[in-house]
């Protein structure tokens, strides 16, 4: 099994209405670097409750990986831009992950490269 990694990742879950709102989404956090990697899935089934009554619509899924420390960024935006009253914006804690790939993860939601602070 990998070591805990030291840096703390967010696996970040949010649902759109349409597959455009969902490329937008993604294209937007990655082009911003709040993001590494946004995997879209889709169509789901949804079931709810909303205002007291059930619903049953087909969304899509982002599955959104970044820093933890950028998840208030990722939120922000995403409720900016979201067509949702109530967007989901559901974050888990990563602490394990392959080191090659939490490196990626690091160098594609830092500055870019030549860019100093």
């Amino acid at each position: 099994m990998p070591a805990r990694t030291p840096h703390k990742m967010r696996v970040i879950f949010v649902t759109t209405e349409s597959e455009a709102q969902a490329v937008e989404l993604a294209r937007t956090l990655i082009n911003e670097r709040l993001a590494a990697c946004v995997n879209i899935v889709g169509p789901v089934r949804s079931i709810y409750r909303w205002r007291n009554e059930v619903k049953d619509d087909r969304e899509y899924l982002l599955i959104i990986k970044t820093r933890a420390l950028l998840y208030m960024k990722v939120e922000t935006r995403v409720r900016e831009l979201h067509t949702y009253e109530v967007p989901e914006v559901l974050a888990l804690n990563a602490d394990r992950g392959s080191p090659p790939y939490i490196q990626w993860m690091l160098d594609s939601t830092g500055p870019p490269r030549g860019h100093s602070r």
